[in-house]
């Protein structure tokens, strides 16, 4: 945990724009694992602005490393799908699997995040 954290308690806007911001990717998140499910990568790019525009809002807070650990989330999973993407036009059913493996990855992130916020704890502590 980040010793420069303070114990101050966000503002219910900061908590309402976090949990608007964990809805949106959890809804792409599910819609990722889910087979034949779409959703609009809008939803996700609208989550991730939240999140870099609400982010100096919540420093000195637990809810900043929320507002980090979602935004890291978004960049690492994009990272990895570009990665593997080559997977696709080689062979599919490994490029199916590496994508499938992400996104349960991305999902058990949103979901680790709802579940310390709901409880007023920053991701990182245990």
């Amino acid at each position: 945990m980040n010793n420069d954290i303070v114990n101050i308690e966000p503002d219910e806007g900061l908590k309402t724009w976090g949990w608007v911001s964990y809805l949106l990717h959890l809804v792409v998140a599910v819609a990722a694992v889910l087979p034949g499910a779409q959703v609009s990568i809008a939803l996700l790019i609208v989550a991730l602005v939240i999140d870099l525009v609400k982010r100096s809002d919540a420093v000195n807070t637990w809810q900043a490393s929320h507002f980090s650990w979602r935004i890291r989330s978004v960049i690492w999973a994009g990272i990895l799908y570009l990665l593997t993407s080559w997977l696709w036009l080689i062979l599919i059913v490994p490029g199916m699997i590496a994508w499938a493996l992400i996104s349960i990855w991305f999902l058990y992130r949103i979901v680790k995040g709802m579940v310390r916020m709901k409880a007023s704890r920053s991701v990182e502590s245990a």
